[in-house]
């Protein structure tokens, strides 16, 4: 094992982990709240464009299956970029993200229902 990220990739799903960043973590009583957002990488279906980071979606939170007997909520932000040259938003496409991921369905699902902001 490489270390600590091949050990979290195991507990949480790979696309958290390689697309996400763990910004914080809180345990309140026999809740686990983990805080994600999502890297600033220019997603690759934009690389030919010059994007500028402008900031975050509204925040989702979707719970997980429990972790040593507490419940694991994940509070997910995805990013946002404006196209420099037409003052486009734009956002990763995470239906090519699926296609290319080992993830269960279900999160398949999951992420392709959020991508609708």
């Amino acid at each position: 094992m490489d270390g600590y990220l091949d050990l979290i990739k195991m507990i949480l799903p790979e696309i958290l982990v390689e697309h996400f960043d763990l910004v914080e973590s809180k345990k309140v009583g026999e809740k686990l709240n983990l805080y994600f957002e999502e890297k600033s990488v220019v997603p690759q279906e934009f690389k030919t464009r010059q994007l500028i980071s402008k900031g975050f979606h509204k925040s989702i939170t979707v719970q997980d299956f429990p972790l040593k007997g507490m419940f694991v909520f994940f509070h997910i932000k995805r990013r946002r970029w404006t196209d420099k040259e037409s003052g486009d938003i734009v956002q990763r496409d995470w239906n090519l993200v699926a296609n290319g991921t080992r993830m269960t369905k279900e999160f398949a699902a999951f992420l392709k229902s959020i991508n609708q902001y």
